[in-house]
């Protein structure tokens, strides 16, 4: 690949203590004992966790850490629309007594970005692959980040069921045969111990640690976001007589509450690359940013899909990318001029 990795790391606020890995045996706290886990015990390994500070990273890295694992957290900054401030997760974290780095992956994404629109990198439906890109920059990007603090395994959070643990799993090995993956999610063990949220929630609540989810009465569907696009999947999306104006946009709105008014938008391309916007120079990162917006409020970039996944499974989801689509219309106009 052409990308080229531009690294920044931040590292948690020093307000934040993080106490140590425990000395007592999982079987003394009332856990069960994981031959996965032990097995990286025994060899000294030390576990990277791929973490969003969700309910799944707090459970997986203080369940890895009470274990007597060496863990250390890591997630990427890939621009993500529905994520306010990054650094939440890393406050998030603290709590589960881990250290947890930001890892700048936006330059790194909006690269990749151009690179699907100048080969037109779109999946089943037709939906340009944000998430797929988002995937191998963050398994790319943390991966490195991962060797330079000591790391010897990545863990994912995927579960069994989709794409992402092929993804997460393919491009760690392709990069690295030597590097471990482990995913939780298929370690007997913690499938038998967490086999949902009340569980987990239990569990965090046992050592003192609180997690609020925000209730889903208004929001019938899982959301996935990086700067390229967003997917919204599952729950009431899963039926076909689910419509899917149930989704409330995020990078844009529906073509139906676009203005009426036209907005002409200028692009110069070189070399199958977007350079400049209305005339104004921008880098790639910046280019998308305004794509989206530019997209986004003219409804561009909106569209559904059922989806074959590699498991042999289909999955219908509703799919944003206004910068993309946007971007993805203008070049095939150039090659239509050229080729």
């Amino acid at each position: 690949s052409s990308i080229i990795p531009l690294v920044c790391l931040r590292t948690s606020p020093s307000n934040h203590q993080v106490p140590s890995a425990p000395h007592t045996m999982p079987e003394a706290m009332g856990l069960k004992k994981s031959e996965i886990l032990q097995g990286y015990i025994d060899n000294g390994d030390v576990v990277g966790i791929c973490v969003s500070g969700g309910l799944d990273s707090k459970t997986v890295a203080l369940r890895l850490r009470l274990a007597g694992v060496k863990v250390k957290c890591f997630t990427a900054d890939i621009g993500q629309p529905d994520e306010d401030d990054i650094n939440d997760v890393v406050k998030k974290m603290a709590p589960c007594g881990v250290e947890t780095v930001v890892v700048d992956l936006k330059d790194d994404i909006a690269e990749g970005a151009f690179e699907a629109i100048a080969c037109h990198a779109s999946y089943d439906g037709g939906y340009w692959q944000s998430t797929g890109i988002g995937r191998f920059v963050t398994a790319r990007g943390l991966l490195r980040e991962m060797k330079k603090h000591g790391c010897t395994v990545l863990s994912h959070g995927a579960t069994g069921r989709g794409n992402d643990q092929v993804r997460f799993e393919r491009y760690v090995n392709v990069m690295d045969p030597n590097f471990k993956v482990y995913a939780p999610w298929r370690d007997p063990v913690l499938l038998e111990e967490f086999p949902g949220r009340s569980q987990m929630l239990a569990f965090l609540e046992k050592h003192g640690i609180g997690h609020s989810i925000v209730s889903q009465a208004k929001k019938r569907y899982s959301t996935d976001a990086n700067i390229c696009g967003l997917s919204n999947e599952a729950e009431d999306l899963e039926s076909l007589e689910t419509p899917m104006t149930i989704v409330n946009p995020v990078m844009g709105v529906w073509p139906k509450d676009a203005p009426n008014a036209q907005e002409e938008v200028t692009l110069r391309f070189e070399q199958g690359r977007c350079i400049a916007v209305n005339g104004k120079a921008l880098k790639p990162l910046q280019v998308l940013q305004l794509c989206n917006q530019i997209g986004g409020r003219n409804g561009l970039g909106i569209s559904q899909a059922l989806e074959n996944r590699i498991l042999g499974t289909k999955s219908r989801g509703v799919y944003e990318a206004p910068g993309m689509e946007l971007l993805g219309q203008a070049i095939t106009k150039v090659y239509e001029a050229v080729l």
